[in-house]
């Protein structure tokens, strides 16, 4: 019985997939970088964090709408506290994590002070800066392991703190929302 050779040609299947190529004259590493800054900033789908802060109300920064479990407060500084432990966790072998998850959180409900809310805005801005510089900067290895750590890499380190402060600043806005202090509420 004779085999017969298929072809492969027609079918989209059967098909390797593409390798993804860098724009001319950028390496995939330089790439993978830029796009990574890029999702560290607005990415377009996330929540520019400035914007979520901006001219947020003194007064309702200790609220808590009926059923949800935080208050801005809460949230701001559980943003600020999981972004610095993960920044220093990627850059500081002797840096130790909070006890989670009561480390994560402030123990109050409102700012324990007038200027506490912007000190934990500017820590933030000054924090995600840093994650930023650690991207740009062609010696830190993005695949590599974390010495010690227990596998993680710069660049999961990196995707951790975009996805947790997408999803945080996502609650931001609905509890804004839900305050009547949105922006166009």
């Amino acid at each position: 019985m004779a085999t017969k050779r298929r072809k492969d040609k027609g079918n989209p299947a059967r098909k390797q997939p593409r390798r993804l190529k860098a724009s001319a004259g950028v390496t995939t590493d330089a790439a993978l970088r830029k796009h990574l800054l890029w999702l560290l900033g607005s990415g377009d789908a996330h929540l520019d964090f400035d914007a979520v802060v901006a001219d947020f109300p003194a007064r309702l920064r200790g609220a808590k709408p009926v059923r949800l479990p935080h208050t801005p407060w809460q949230l701001l500084e559980h943003l600020r506290i999981a972004q610095r432990d993960i920044l220093e966790f990627s850059r500081n072998p002797r840096h130790v994590s909070p006890e989670f998850p009561a480390g994560y959180w402030p123990a109050g409900a409102a700012p324990p002070e007038e200027r506490a809310w912007e000190n934990s805005v500017k820590a933030f801005r000054a924090d995600l800066k840093a994650m930023k510089n650690l991207v740009a900067d062609p010696p830190t290895g993005l695949f590599a392991r974390i010495p010690h750590g227990q596998g993680q890499t710069i660049l999961r380190e990196v995707l951790l703190v975009v996805d947790h402060n997408a999803y945080h600043l996502g609650q931001l806005v609905m509890i804004r929302r839900l305050l009547g202090a949105w922006p166009g509420h």
